[in-house]
Protein backbone atom coordinates (compact mmCIF):
# COMPACT_ATOMS: atom_id res chain seq x y z
CA UNK A 1 0.00 0.00 0.00
CA UNK A 2 1.14 3.46 -1.29
CA UNK A 3 2.35 5.87 1.91
CA UNK A 4 1.77 9.51 1.86
CA UNK A 5 2.86 12.50 3.72
CA UNK A 6 1.14 15.56 4.39
CA UNK A 7 3.70 18.00 6.13
CA UNK A 8 3.36 21.00 7.98
CA UNK A 9 4.38 23.93 5.93
CA UNK A 10 7.89 24.36 8.25
CA UNK A 11 9.10 20.56 7.29
CA UNK A 12 12.21 19.93 6.11
CA UNK A 13 12.97 17.18 3.81
CA UNK A 14 14.89 14.31 5.41
CA UNK A 15 17.46 12.14 4.74
CA UNK A 16 15.77 8.93 6.31
CA UNK A 17 18.75 6.90 6.21
CA UNK A 18 22.31 8.33 6.63
CA UNK A 19 23.52 6.29 3.62
CA UNK A 20 20.94 7.12 1.47
CA UNK A 21 19.23 10.22 -0.75
CA UNK A 22 15.92 11.54 -0.84
CA UNK A 23 14.95 13.65 -2.91
CA UNK A 24 12.93 16.52 -1.89
CA UNK A 25 8.91 16.09 -1.48
CA UNK A 26 6.70 18.37 -3.12
CA UNK A 27 3.28 17.96 -1.58
CA UNK A 28 -0.36 19.86 -1.71
CA UNK A 29 -1.65 20.37 1.73
CA UNK A 30 -5.54 19.89 1.49
CA UNK A 31 -6.38 22.08 4.78
CA UNK A 32 -9.93 21.51 4.29
CA UNK A 33 -10.47 17.78 3.40
CA UNK A 34 -12.04 17.16 7.26
CA UNK A 35 -15.86 18.58 7.63
CA UNK A 36 -16.05 18.88 11.13
CA UNK A 37 -20.58 19.59 12.16
CA UNK A 38 -20.98 22.35 13.70
CA UNK A 39 -19.50 22.22 17.35
CA UNK A 40 -17.53 19.68 17.22
CA UNK A 41 -13.79 20.39 17.16
CA UNK A 42 -9.99 18.39 17.15
CA UNK A 43 -7.77 18.78 19.40
CA UNK A 44 -4.29 17.48 18.97
CA UNK A 45 -4.45 14.73 16.46
CA UNK A 46 -2.16 12.16 18.46
CA UNK A 47 -3.35 9.52 16.02
CA UNK A 48 -4.26 8.81 11.90
CA UNK A 49 -5.58 5.56 10.29
CA UNK A 50 -7.60 4.68 7.12
CA UNK A 51 -8.99 1.56 6.41
CA UNK A 52 -9.59 -0.76 3.25
CA UNK A 53 -12.68 1.43 2.35
CA UNK A 54 -10.78 4.78 2.55
CA UNK A 55 -11.87 6.08 5.75
CA UNK A 56 -10.19 8.25 7.44
CA UNK A 57 -9.44 7.63 11.43
CA UNK A 58 -8.43 10.56 13.97
CA UNK A 59 -7.47 9.79 17.24
CA UNK A 60 -7.99 13.19 18.56
CA UNK A 61 -7.50 14.94 22.32
CA UNK A 62 -10.42 16.71 22.00
CA UNK A 63 -14.09 16.54 23.84
CA UNK A 64 -11.83 17.69 26.98
CA UNK A 65 -13.46 17.13 30.10
CA UNK A 66 -12.28 17.81 33.53
CA UNK A 67 -10.01 19.94 35.86
CA UNK A 68 -7.16 22.47 34.16
CA UNK A 69 -4.80 19.46 35.11
CA UNK A 70 -5.40 15.44 34.34
CA UNK A 71 -8.18 16.23 32.10
CA UNK A 72 -9.21 13.59 30.39
CA UNK A 73 -8.50 14.23 26.41
CA UNK A 74 -9.31 11.40 24.05
CA UNK A 75 -11.75 11.21 21.16
CA UNK A 76 -11.98 9.06 18.02
CA UNK A 77 -13.49 10.38 14.47
CA UNK A 78 -14.20 8.33 11.48
CA UNK A 79 -14.48 10.15 7.84
CA UNK A 80 -15.15 9.35 4.50
CA UNK A 81 -12.90 9.07 1.73
CA UNK A 82 -14.02 12.65 1.29
CA UNK A 83 -13.15 14.03 4.75
CA UNK A 84 -17.34 13.92 5.25
CA UNK A 85 -18.06 13.60 9.21
CA UNK A 86 -19.62 9.98 9.81
CA UNK A 87 -19.25 8.98 13.40
CA UNK A 88 -18.07 9.04 16.75
CA UNK A 89 -16.43 5.85 18.17
CA UNK A 90 -16.27 5.19 21.54
CA UNK A 91 -18.62 8.54 22.81
CA UNK A 92 -17.48 8.39 26.90
CA UNK A 93 -15.85 5.30 26.74
CA UNK A 94 -14.34 3.94 30.18
CA UNK A 95 -10.70 3.91 28.85
CA UNK A 96 -10.90 7.48 27.15
CA UNK A 97 -8.27 9.57 29.38
CA UNK A 98 -5.15 10.62 27.23
CA UNK A 99 -5.25 9.98 23.29
CA UNK A 100 -2.39 8.29 21.80
CA UNK A 101 -1.93 5.89 18.50
CA UNK A 102 -4.70 4.93 16.30
CA UNK A 103 -4.35 1.94 14.05
CA UNK A 104 -6.53 -0.15 11.53
CA UNK A 105 -6.06 -4.00 10.90
CA UNK A 106 -6.57 -5.98 7.97
CA UNK A 107 -9.86 -7.01 8.82
CA UNK A 108 -10.70 -3.30 9.39
CA UNK A 109 -10.71 -3.66 13.43
CA UNK A 110 -9.66 -0.52 15.06
CA UNK A 111 -7.42 -0.23 17.55
CA UNK A 112 -6.05 2.53 20.02
CA UNK A 113 -3.89 3.42 22.79
CA UNK A 114 -4.34 5.43 25.40
CA UNK A 115 -1.88 6.78 27.56
CA UNK A 116 -3.39 7.90 30.12
CA UNK A 117 -5.63 4.94 30.65
CA UNK A 118 -3.08 2.41 29.95
CA UNK A 119 -5.18 0.76 27.78
CA UNK A 120 -5.29 -0.68 24.70
CA UNK A 121 -8.97 -0.97 22.82
CA UNK A 122 -9.97 -3.02 19.44
CA UNK A 123 -13.44 -2.28 18.27
CA UNK A 124 -14.95 -4.51 15.48
CA UNK A 125 -15.50 -2.19 12.24
CA UNK A 126 -18.74 -1.29 13.50
CA UNK A 127 -17.76 0.57 16.43
CA UNK A 128 -18.33 -2.60 19.36
CA UNK A 129 -15.89 -2.94 21.80
CA UNK A 130 -14.47 -6.83 21.34
CA UNK A 131 -11.07 -6.39 23.30
CA UNK A 132 -9.61 -4.75 26.26
CA UNK A 133 -6.13 -5.00 27.37
CA UNK A 134 -4.73 -3.24 30.19
CA UNK A 135 -6.07 -2.02 33.22
CA UNK A 136 -7.09 2.00 34.36
CA UNK A 137 -6.81 3.19 37.47
CA UNK A 138 -10.08 2.89 39.67
CA UNK A 139 -11.71 6.12 40.66
CA UNK A 140 -12.23 4.89 43.92
CA UNK A 141 -8.85 3.53 45.11
CA UNK A 142 -7.08 5.42 46.96
CA UNK A 143 -4.03 7.17 45.95
CA UNK A 144 -5.15 7.08 42.11
CA UNK A 145 -3.39 10.16 40.39
CA UNK A 146 -0.26 10.39 38.06
CA UNK A 147 1.91 7.54 37.74
CA UNK A 148 5.04 8.05 39.01
CA UNK A 149 9.16 7.76 37.69
CA UNK A 150 10.75 5.51 40.43
CA UNK A 151 14.66 5.06 39.76
CA UNK A 152 14.92 2.21 39.21
CA UNK A 153 11.75 1.50 37.82
CA UNK A 154 9.26 -0.96 39.74
CA UNK A 155 9.02 -3.90 37.85
CA UNK A 156 6.13 -4.40 34.99
CA UNK A 157 3.02 -6.11 35.32
CA UNK A 158 2.25 -9.19 32.86
CA UNK A 159 -0.99 -7.80 31.52
CA UNK A 160 -0.76 -4.14 32.46
CA UNK A 161 0.90 -1.04 31.06
CA UNK A 162 2.37 2.04 32.29
CA UNK A 163 1.92 4.86 30.02
CA UNK A 164 1.22 2.72 26.52
CA UNK A 165 1.93 4.24 23.33
CA UNK A 166 1.23 1.49 20.12
CA UNK A 167 0.57 -1.83 18.12
CA UNK A 168 0.81 -3.87 15.74
CA UNK A 169 -0.10 -7.27 14.44
CA UNK A 170 1.91 -9.98 12.48
CA UNK A 171 0.73 -13.02 10.04
CA UNK A 172 -0.56 -15.04 12.84
CA UNK A 173 -2.88 -12.61 14.45
CA UNK A 174 -0.09 -11.53 17.24
CA UNK A 175 -0.43 -8.17 19.23
CA UNK A 176 2.44 -6.56 19.86
CA UNK A 177 2.32 -3.54 22.57
CA UNK A 178 4.79 -1.09 23.02
CA UNK A 179 4.89 -0.22 26.62
CA UNK A 180 5.92 2.64 26.56
CA UNK A 181 6.50 6.09 28.68
CA UNK A 182 7.41 4.25 32.16
CA UNK A 183 7.53 0.47 31.34
CA UNK A 184 10.61 -0.33 28.61
CA UNK A 185 9.20 -3.44 26.95
CA UNK A 186 7.07 -5.03 24.20
CA UNK A 187 4.29 -6.95 25.07
CA UNK A 188 3.12 -9.94 22.86
CA UNK A 189 -0.44 -11.14 22.88
CA UNK A 190 -2.20 -13.89 21.01
CA UNK A 191 -5.14 -13.64 18.54
CA UNK A 192 -7.15 -14.62 20.81
CA UNK A 193 -6.43 -11.81 23.52
CA UNK A 194 -3.90 -14.32 25.70
CA UNK A 195 -0.77 -13.00 27.14
CA UNK A 196 2.47 -14.64 25.70
CA UNK A 197 5.33 -12.83 26.78
CA UNK A 198 7.08 -9.28 27.33
CA UNK A 199 10.82 -8.33 26.33
CA UNK A 200 12.97 -5.17 27.28
CA UNK A 201 13.91 -3.34 30.29
CA UNK A 202 15.03 0.51 30.35
CA UNK A 203 18.74 1.03 29.03
CA UNK A 204 20.99 1.92 25.86
CA UNK A 205 22.08 -1.63 24.61
CA UNK A 206 20.19 -4.41 22.51
CA UNK A 207 16.86 -5.16 23.74
CA UNK A 208 17.16 -2.07 25.94
CA UNK A 209 14.64 0.96 25.20
CA UNK A 210 14.00 4.32 26.46
CA UNK A 211 10.73 5.39 25.51
CA UNK A 212 9.56 2.52 22.93
CA UNK A 213 7.36 5.14 21.33
CA UNK A 214 5.52 3.02 18.79
CA UNK A 215 5.77 -0.87 16.96
CA UNK A 216 5.21 -2.00 13.43
CA UNK A 217 5.85 -5.78 11.68
CA UNK A 218 6.91 -6.37 8.16
CA UNK A 219 5.53 -9.50 5.85
CA UNK A 220 8.44 -11.71 7.59
CA UNK A 221 7.26 -11.27 10.89
CA UNK A 222 10.32 -9.03 12.31
CA UNK A 223 8.90 -6.49 14.79
CA UNK A 224 10.60 -2.68 14.43
CA UNK A 225 10.21 -0.66 17.94
CA UNK A 226 11.00 3.36 17.72
CA UNK A 227 13.35 3.38 20.54
CA UNK A 228 12.66 7.42 20.47
CA UNK A 229 14.76 8.11 23.70
CA UNK A 230 18.27 5.90 22.05
CA UNK A 231 17.47 7.71 18.61
CA UNK A 232 16.93 4.62 16.73
CA UNK A 233 14.63 1.92 15.46
CA UNK A 234 15.86 -1.84 17.02
CA UNK A 235 14.37 -4.87 14.95
CA UNK A 236 13.51 -8.44 16.35
CA UNK A 237 12.05 -11.30 15.61
CA UNK A 238 8.86 -11.88 16.77
CA UNK A 239 9.83 -14.11 19.74
CA UNK A 240 11.58 -10.81 20.86
CA UNK A 241 15.67 -11.59 19.71
CA UNK A 242 17.28 -8.98 18.92
CA UNK A 243 18.83 -8.81 15.21
CA UNK A 244 19.82 -5.56 14.77
CA UNK A 245 19.23 -1.65 15.00
CA UNK A 246 18.79 1.46 12.51
CA UNK A 247 20.53 4.51 13.46
CA UNK A 248 19.07 7.90 13.16
CA UNK A 249 21.54 10.41 12.29
CA UNK A 250 19.65 13.35 9.99
CA UNK A 251 20.96 16.56 8.58
CA UNK A 252 19.23 19.26 9.38
CA UNK A 253 19.40 23.56 8.64
CA UNK A 254 20.95 24.93 11.72
CA UNK A 255 19.46 28.03 10.97
CA UNK A 256 15.73 27.04 11.34
CA UNK A 257 14.05 28.03 14.15
CA UNK A 258 11.27 26.59 16.36
CA UNK A 259 8.19 28.46 16.43
CA UNK A 260 8.14 27.77 20.79
CA UNK A 261 11.08 26.79 22.73
CA UNK A 262 14.90 26.88 22.55
CA UNK A 263 16.41 25.67 19.73
CA UNK A 264 17.36 21.64 20.09
CA UNK A 265 20.53 20.57 20.35
CA UNK A 266 22.07 18.26 17.86
CA UNK A 267 21.35 15.55 20.03
CA UNK A 268 17.71 16.09 21.13
CA UNK A 269 17.02 16.55 17.40
CA UNK A 270 18.09 13.22 16.56
CA UNK A 271 16.44 11.83 19.98
CA UNK A 272 12.78 13.60 19.32
CA UNK A 273 12.32 13.18 15.70
CA UNK A 274 12.38 9.79 16.08
CA UNK A 275 8.64 9.07 16.06
CA UNK A 276 7.04 6.49 14.12
CA UNK A 277 7.56 3.54 12.49
CA UNK A 278 4.94 2.50 10.68
CA UNK A 279 3.92 -0.60 8.20
CA UNK A 280 4.04 -0.28 4.47
CA UNK A 281 4.48 -3.66 2.58
CA UNK A 282 8.01 -4.20 3.60
CA UNK A 283 8.89 -0.20 3.87
CA UNK A 284 9.59 1.85 6.82
CA UNK A 285 9.06 5.39 6.91
CA UNK A 286 9.52 7.87 10.01
CA UNK A 287 6.97 10.31 11.69
CA UNK A 288 8.57 13.29 13.23
CA UNK A 289 7.83 14.00 16.98
CA UNK A 290 5.59 16.87 17.88
CA UNK A 291 8.21 17.70 20.33
CA UNK A 292 10.32 19.47 17.79
CA UNK A 293 6.94 22.21 16.57
CA UNK A 294 8.69 23.00 13.56
CA UNK A 295 9.33 19.47 12.17
CA UNK A 296 5.72 18.39 12.46
CA UNK A 297 5.16 15.67 9.82
CA UNK A 298 1.62 13.39 9.28
CA UNK A 299 2.09 10.40 7.98
CA UNK A 300 -0.95 8.67 6.83
CA UNK A 301 -1.46 5.11 5.13
CA UNK A 302 -2.99 4.30 1.83
CA UNK A 303 -5.09 7.98 1.67
CA UNK A 304 -6.61 8.83 -1.46
CA UNK A 305 -4.00 11.62 -4.04
CA UNK A 306 -6.30 14.88 -2.44
CA UNK A 307 -3.70 14.51 0.48
CA UNK A 308 -0.37 14.77 -1.63
CA UNK A 309 0.35 15.59 -4.93
CA UNK A 310 2.21 13.44 -6.12
CA UNK A 311 2.21 10.81 -3.87
CA UNK A 312 5.25 9.11 -2.71
CA UNK A 313 6.14 5.54 -3.45
CA UNK A 314 8.52 4.93 -0.94
CA UNK A 315 9.98 6.26 1.62
CA UNK A 316 13.31 3.94 2.93
CA UNK A 317 13.95 0.35 2.52
CA UNK A 318 14.19 -1.70 6.09
CA UNK A 319 15.53 -5.01 3.94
Amino acid sequence: MKCLVLAAAFCLPIQMFAQQTVPEIKFHAETKFFKLPPDLYFGEAAGVAVNSKGHVFVFSRGSTTGPAYGAAAAQLLEFDVDGKYVREIGHHLYAWSFAHAVKVDKEDNIWVADKGSDMVIKFNPEGQVLMVFGRKQEGSDEGTGPLKHPKPPLPPIDGEFRQVSDMAWDAAGNTYISDGYINSRIAKIDKDGNWIKSWGEPGTGPGQFNTPHSIATDDAGNVYVADRGNGRIQVFDGDGKFLREIHIDVPYDRNIRPWMGKVPSEVEIIRLCLGTCVRATGRIALEMHPAVACYSLILLRGLKSQFLHPPIQQLGSIQ
